[in-house]
């Protein structure tokens, strides 16, 4: 199955934290990081895509956890 995560964080070092600890989990960026200011929060927020391929397992809608992986 193929795998697909967004994941978001405030403009600081938890954004390259959650990203790191995705790579190293074995998911790969996919596409460019995204960057758009929270007018609610008045912060800058980022964004990255990330994929990942799991074989033998078959993806379940609802039931299967991405962060698990």
């Amino acid at each position: 199955m193929r795998l697909y995560r967004f994941l978001t964080e405030v403009d600081d070092a938890k954004f390259c934290h959650k990203v790191t600890a995705a790579l190293n989990k074995g998911w790969h960026l996919y596409g460019s990081p995204t960057y758009a200011y929270d007018r609610k929060a008045k912060m800058m927020r980022c964004g990255q895509a990330v994929v990942k391929d799991v074989e033998g397992q078959d993806y379940k809608a609802g039931e299967t956890k991405l962060s698990d992986w």
